[in-house]
């Protein structure tokens, strides 16, 4: 069986394992140990711990995630080996239809909000490894999620996928490209198969499938903003190097670029944090290589942007100690919230575990939704060793709940002090993101679709009526005229 560059290592150190151990069932129980191994590798990469992971003490792979899309919460089902309540009962056969087809044992339809759109690459190998570690890797969980996924009509018609799936879920089994690389191969199926980065850094149409045209360029995913990712280097990573990408997949985190947040944030504890080196390399090669889409309002890295700014010495002292309400104008603001941790000028602590304002692509693009979502979210992740949070600021903060206007307000004091002064934010940004982000055509129009189905339904009605009419008024007519 050939095995990708993710589990060489583990095949050479069982392999080693094997040569030393006495012959017998140790031996041959070998071929599944390392089958496991490797279907436990894919899980990793394929990020599956964190969909399918109730945040908080959640069993692991017992479901319970909700996953907030534009059309209601999806939540994760228990992918345990579980008889009762999970997949127990799958065959492989029933497995890999599920991942790559979104089709059920049942035979109901899954949402895309399970990738099986970006699964339908998974190799047959890694089909058969995932198989082996979900039903002997994985600890049975007996009980299914609490709450169900249960979206607004139509779309709790799961048969509607079928259409859906024709026109946007048509992808086949990698195949490597014999022109390029074993490494960009090795990135292009770690981005596209397992990683499947375009869910959420391609923007998506009508429908809700991705667009092609704009593969990687950025497009919403809740309040966040999954940026461009393309070789570009204004809009994109093309000004990033590949060990500046590699430290990013690993910590979160890289120097004077970016920090990662909401589904990055997990993305990174859960899965890329744990792939080996080689693979995050090969990752970032392919990304570099991507082809470049240019946002045309953008003329200058974000990255680039900004400078050490200080307005401490115009607020201090203005208010007496006790005064209240005395946080009134985005500078009084910031440095009332954010200071004490991004410094009065901005430039975060000394080892960056608060990171600076400036040489910032959170500040510095020209979208600053994900400015917006740290404020009222926070950020909040483990990995590289580190535990990093930022707490939150709206509904239910520890710290202090901010109003529409103050996010705006602190929001546009950061972005015109040390981020993009071209980039604005309103109140009215802000209750979008506190509302779970923009909506597309598809959302907004669910209202309506019931009273237009109904309409439709009667104006069909009333022509088949005078229809029936005009023909019985006809056949009469032809009675009395030929007796």
């Amino acid at each position: 069986m050939k095995l990708t560059h993710a589990f060489s290592a583990t095949l050479l150190c069982t392999t080693l394992v094997i040569a030393v151990a006495p012959r017998g069932a140790q031996a041959q129980d070998a071929p599944d140990t390392v089958l496991v191994e490797q279907g436990r590798m894919v899980a990793t990469g394929a990020d599956c711990m964190a969909c399918h992971t109730a945040p908080r003490g959640g069993k692991p792979f017992a479901g319970g995630y909700a996953i907030e899309s534009p059309l209601g919460a999806i939540v994760s089902t228990n992918i345990t080996p579980s008889k009762m309540a999970g997949i127990g009962t799958y065959s492989e056969a029933d497995f890999a239809r599920a991942v790559r087809q979104g089709v059920r044992k049942d035979g109901a339809h899954l949402y895309p909000a399970m990738p099986y759109d970006a699964y339908a690459e998974l190799t047959d190998a890694d089909i058969r490894a995932l198989y082996a570690y979900f039903m002997h890797g994985v600890q049975p969980v007996d009980d299914a999620p609490k709450v169900q996924t249960a979206l607004p009509f139509p779309f709790n018609i799961r048969l509607s996928m079928v259409a859906w799936n024709l026109i946007y879920a048509r992808k086949e089994p990698f195949q490597p490209d014999p022109a390029k690389s074993a490494e960009l191969n090795r990135g292009a199926y770690l981005a596209g198969a397992l990683g499947h980065c375009s869910s959420c850094h391609t923007p998506r149409g009508l429908l809700m499938g991705e667009d092609s045209s704009a593969y990687l360029a950025g497009g919403f995913v809740g309040s966040w903003f999954a940026p461009n990712i393309t070789s570009d280097p204004v809009s994109g990573i093309g000004g990033w190097s590949t060990d500046e990408l590699v430290t990013y997949f690993r910590t979160g985190h890289a120097d004077g670029k970016n920090q990662a947040g909401g589904g990055m944030a997990e993305a990174v504890e859960n899965s890329l944090q744990h792939l080996p080196e080689a693979d995050l390399r090969a990752l970032a090669v392919y990304l570099k290589s991507a082809p470049a889409i240019r946002d045309p309002r953008e003329t200058q890295p974000a990255h680039e942007i900004g400078t050490p700014v200080s307005n401490e010495a115009d607020i201090r002292g203005v208010f007496p100690s006790n005064a209240h309400d005395s946080l009134r104008t985005g500078a009084e603001l910031y440095s009332g919230y954010c200071a004490s941790c991004h410094q009065p000028n901005g430039a975060g602590s000394e080892n960056q575990a608060y990171p600076s304002l400036f040489h910032n692509t959170a500040t510095g693009a020209i979208e600053p939704a994900n400015l917006v979502a740290t404020i009222l979210y926070g950020i909040e992740r483990n990995a590289g060793g580190e535990e990093v949070l930022m707490p939150h600021f709206g509904t239910g903060s520890f710290v202090g709940t901010l109003s529409d206007l103050q996010v705006a307000d602190i929001s546009n004091y950061v972005l015109s002090s040390y981020g993009n002064p071209q980039a604005r934010v309103t109140p009215a940004d802000v209750a979008v993101s506190r509302t779970g982000g923009p909506q597309p055509l598809l959302a907004r129009m669910q209202p309506y679709i019931v009273p237009a189905m109904i309409t439709g339904a009667v104006v069909v009605l009333l022509i088949l009526l005078a229809l029936v009419l005009t023909m019985r008024r006809r056949g009469l007519a032809a009675l009395v005229g030929h007796p």
